[in-house]
């Protein structure tokens, strides 16, 4: 059975008097106790209050013994012992397809926007599964992201899943605002998981701005909304991103961030009594999040080429989502710090990062170039106290003087302004003039 938010108030009316009804029992945290109700993990439950408060939707994240653990989607307020219980899914479902381009929608899929009602929308399934492996489609064409840095040294293809590794305050939204703007696809879908409430106007409007609004789809679930509605978000933003891909659109999928949607998951996992592991992490989130990645990418139908953003704590690349990450996804791009300090924007740190699939959709003379202007960027590196100070003599490395003498441009050909946008063709072109490649 599926629900249809839409109709809730006209399902409640009509309900059947014979449903089964379940009675609340505990309440620890964020964990309710129902007593005498069956119901599968993943269930829509709905618990009546006390006190004139309304209704309470829950969903059923355990059981223990013959109780079910269900989780609040939102405060759980006027909830006291012997409060009925009743279940309204089992299974739930979200609007999607094109009523859905320029719209902005809650963890649930329910408009946010102060717009028009999506109640004829086709829906979907939560929960939906990662595309047969032997019918994807192999991954051999170039998507342009419009970012030279990315195009040129970092080049993504088409279904491709890469990871935007960052701390905070280096420039993520801005490079997603680029993204959404300037990638050569048809559909964007974004999942904003765990957003300062400030912040979601400011990237919607600043950001991403009418012209990636008008092909995107928002999900927003502000940090301060129950772990459960997190965890859901991400979820719905992906089912949507599926819905498009399964009908024949090019897909951009951005998640913002999965850090955040790990740390929601752990909550619900701890609270439902699972043994913490690494940094309180229980198995089960590192579980979900590859169920999650691996539903991105190429399908037998078209592509979903898919960012997601990982907030490495201190600048330490090594935490324990930031390596399961990596070891999931098919590359990463670093943000540096060091290089936003010095208002180099957008501040990839192009030695850090790496797209897995270049060597296979670029030419040979393409991966040259790149390979060179590696290794002018980090001869430079390795050199730079001993150019500061004065005591390099020129002539003692050709590589390190071809490096010097092209500093500058390389620094130009990797900087590149908000508004700028570059397609792929051009940027690898730019990159070979730059090395002399030809």
């Amino acid at each position: 059975m599926s629900l249809d938010w839409t109709a809730l108030e006209t399902r409640l009316k009509h309900a059947d008097p014979g449903r089964a009804i379940g009675r609340v029992s505990n309440l620890v945290g964020m964990i309710i106790e129902v007593s005498d109700l069956g119901a599968p993990v993943g269930s829509l439950c709905r618990i009546e209050t006390r006190r004139n408060e309304p209704p309470v939707l829950c969903e059923v994240v355990g059981f223990r013994e013959d109780r079910l653990l269900v989780m609040p989607y939102s405060e759980a307020r006027g909830i006291a012992p012997g409060c009925r219980a009743t279940v309204l899914a089992s299974q739930l479902t979200v609007p999607a397809g094109s009523a859905l381009l320029g719209r902005v929608l809650d963890g649930l899929g329910r408009p946010i926007d102060n717009g028009p009602p999506l109640g004829h929308a086709p829906r979907v399934r939560l929960g939906g599964s990662p595309p047969n492996a032997m019918k994807r489609k192999r991954v051999a064409d170039v998507v342009s992201t419009g970012i030279r840095s990315l195009d040129s040294m970092i080049t993504t293809a088409r279904g491709q899943r890469m990871g935007i590794f960052a701390g905070s305050g280096v420039g993520k939204s801005v490079l997603m605002g680029m993204l959404a703007r300037q990638a050569h696809v048809d559909v964007n879908v974004l999942a904003l998981i765990g957003e300062r409430g400030r912040e979601v106007r400011e990237f919607i409007e600043r950001d991403l701005g009418p012209e990636g609004l008008a092909r995107s789809v928002v999900v927003v679930v502000t940090s301060d909304e129950s772990a459960v509605m997190r965890a859901k978000g991400a979820d719905t933003a992906m089912s949507i991103a599926e819905h498009f891909r399964d009908t024949n659109n090019e897909v951009l999928f951005m998640m913002d961030s999965a850090t955040r949607y790990a740390m929601a998951l752990r909550e619900i996992g701890l609270a439902a009594g699972e043994p913490p592991t690494t940094k309180g992490y229980p198995p089960s989130t590192f579980a979900a999040l590859p169920r999650l990645c691996e539903r991105a990418g190429c399908s037998d139908v078209n592509a979903m080429t898919a960012f997601f953003t990982v907030l490495i704590e201190g600048d330490d690349i090594h935490d324990p989502v930031g390596d399961a990450m990596r070891s999931i996804l098919d590359g990463h791009v670093m943000l540096s710090r060091d290089l936003a300090r010095q208002h180099h924007y957008p501040a990839v740190d192009v030695l850090g990062s790496i797209s897995r699939l270049r060597s296979d959709i670029v030419t040979k003379a393409d991966r040259e170039a790149g390979a060179r202007l590696m290794r002018w960027m980090k001869t430079l590196e390795d050199n730079r106290d001993l150019v500061n100070i004065g005591a390099y003599v020129p002539g003692a490395d050709p590589v390190l003087d071809e490096a010097l003498a092209r500093e500058n441009d390389i620094k130009a050909f990797l900087r590149q302004d908000v508004k700028e946008s570059t397609d792929a063709e051009s940027s690898l072109a730019g990159l070979r003039r730059l090395t002399g490649v030809e």
